[in-house]
């Protein structure tokens, strides 16, 4: 009996399964790769895609797509300025265990009506969700207040990005999305979510990498600064010296 039940759970997940596969994502970009350089001031990314079905398209509520891209994670010491006799000193400090450098998310329409609030949490889609905030001090009553800072200072960054309607749907099938990247990118593994939703719930999803990396002698002297540091402060404190000598020299000749 006990047999059976396995057998009947076994199935019935598997049907489960079969149902969520009955929408498939096939997904393209315009660039896999983006190369940091000197004179780099951002870039775009075009996502695009359709939906692969084996049966016709379900009836109930349309086909909603939701983008994600998010740079690499890092913990964030975020602190509390206040004034005190007239000078702005630092009282407080929460460290934030993970926020991701650079985060996107593009939709076909407003956030939560494509997205279910339980299917933000299992999947961390929102910016909120996206960041990892466990503890805070104990004399820190609003440890949210934080979180929310960080995220309004990298919003005004650009590196912290909502487009409710940045996904555009042709028919249920076709999808297409732009997602901006700043020219403050760091280098790493850009991660690439894309959920297909219907009535708020997930019904499909699909994961892919972008590779930014730097180049040229940006590469070059990004290497120096983590092989050779020494090296890399007097060839630093070289230049400006040099700057500074030919700036004085220049406005000697100026005054003559």
């Amino acid at each position: 009996m006990i047999r059976f039940r396995v057998l009947i759970a076994a199935v019935l997940t598997c049907i489960a399964f079969s149902a969520l596969a009955e929408e498939a994502i096939v997904l393209g970009l315009n660039q896999s790769e983006v190369s940091i350089s000197t004179n780099f001031n951002g870039s775009e990314i075009i996502i695009f895609g359709a939906v692969k079905r084996e049966e016709p398209i379900p009836e109930g509520p349309e086909l909603e797509v939701v983008v994600t891209v998010s740079g690499p994670s890092a913990p964030v010491t975020v602190r509390r300025k206040e004034k005190t006799f007239g000078i702005w000193v630092n009282t407080a400090a929460v460290e934030v265990d993970r926020a991701p450098s650079f985060y996107a998310v593009a939709t076909s329409g407003p956030l939560q009506d494509v997205l279910s609030r339980t299917e933000d949490l299992r999947y961390k889609v929102s910016v909120p969700r996206a960041i990892r905030s466990v503890g805070a001090p104990m004399d820190i009553k609003d440890s949210a207040a934080f979180s929310d800072a960080l995220i309004r200072i990298r919003s005004d960054a650009n590196q912290y990005q909502l487009d409710e309607a940045g996904v555009s749907v042709d028919e249920q099938t076709l999808f297409r999305a732009t997602v901006q990247l700043p020219a403050s990118l760091i280098e790493g593994d850009y991660n690439t979510r894309i959920f297909l939703t219907r009535g708020g719930s997930v019904v499909a999803q699909y994961g892919t990498l972008i590779d930014v990396r730097k180049v040229g002698l940006e590469r070059w002297l990004y290497n120096l600064s983590r092989e050779n540091a020494l090296l890399y402060g007097l060839m630093s404190l070289a230049i400006a010296i040099a700057a500074g000598w030919g700036a004085s020299a220049i406005f000697s000749a100026l005054r003559r």
